[in-house]
């Protein structure tokens, strides 16, 4: 998944940070940020409506903390970053388990 691909690199880029290894942070900095234009691009605005939307906004404050975070050395910024990915895509798993049974929903309701 995209997902876990930024967030590795995210991960990959704050420890080289941290170790102020400039070429790891600034190589792993540009693959997330490809994947979050990726994700971005892919949306679908007309189909998706509100939903679209905010996954763009999201994904335009990602790509904006993960630049200001190369730009300026600041592990906040991807961690900032790191919260908003990893609930996404926690939130996109959950769906799908949603998805494949059904009851997991009717339970959550009934409770």
């Amino acid at each position: 998944m995209l997902y876990d691909g930024a967030i590795r690199f995210l991960q990959t880029a704050k420890d080289a940070m941290e170790r102020q290894d400039l070429f790891v942070q600034n190589a792993n900095l540009q693959k997330a940020q490809k994947i979050v234009t990726e994700l971005s691009a892919s949306l679908d605005m007309k189909k998706g409506g509100p939903v679209a939307e905010n996954l763009f906004g999201l994904y335009t404050y990602c790509f904006n903390e993960i630049v200001e975070a190369n730009l300026l050395d600041r592990v906040e910024n991807i961690d900032n970053c790191l919260a908003v990915l990893q609930q996404l895509r926690d939130s996109w798993g959950e769906l799908e388990r949603q998805q494949r049974n059904p009851s997991l929903t009717e339970e959550r309701l009934a409770s």
